[in-house]
């Protein structure tokens, strides 16, 4: 089921039947929110961290097995965290699944291999969920280690 915000039905209205083009630019404006909000997630994400004191070393990192929403330094640890946004915490915790997991893991690997102690790093791989209201919850080590 795909569901259109009050906006895209108030287009839809005006300019009449969608069309081909029409609903190309109606998934494109989706498209475009959906990587807008998740920039503001991973900025407030990013956020909590460094009050915690955790350096950021990198965004979006993308290696061949996949790619790293954020990844941290903090207390000597590589931290990889994985940002997943949702009107609950619980929602959003949702959307991570087994096979993401797996893909992160095989990019962190990737990743690990170009720092001084390469896989023998001490790392943690947490999940960060924002709610509707932009709130962030870390739940640290929220998926295990490869």
């Amino acid at each position: 089921m795909t569901t259109h915000s009050r906006m895209d039905r108030a287009e839809a209205v005006a300019e009449g039947p969608l069309s081909a083009d029409g609903a190309a630019r109606a998934k494109r404006r989706r498209g475009r929110r959906a990587y807008l909000s998740g920039l503001s997630a991973e900025r407030a994400v990013a956020q909590a961290y460094d009050r915690r004191g955790a350096d950021l070393l990198d965004t979006r990192w993308r290696g061949q097995g996949g790619e790293i929403d954020l990844i941290f330094l903090e207390d000597g640890v590589y931290v990889f965290c994985e940002v997943k946004q949702a009107r609950s915490f619980g929602a959003a915790a949702e959307r991570l699944r087994p096979d993401q997991m797996r893909r992160i893991h095989a990019a962190a690997s990737e990743y690990l291999a170009h720092t001084p102690m390469g896989q023998l790093s001490d790392v943690r791989f947490d999940l960060a969920a924002v709610d509707g209201q932009g709130r962030v919850e870390l739940r640290e080590a929220a998926f295990s280690h490869f």
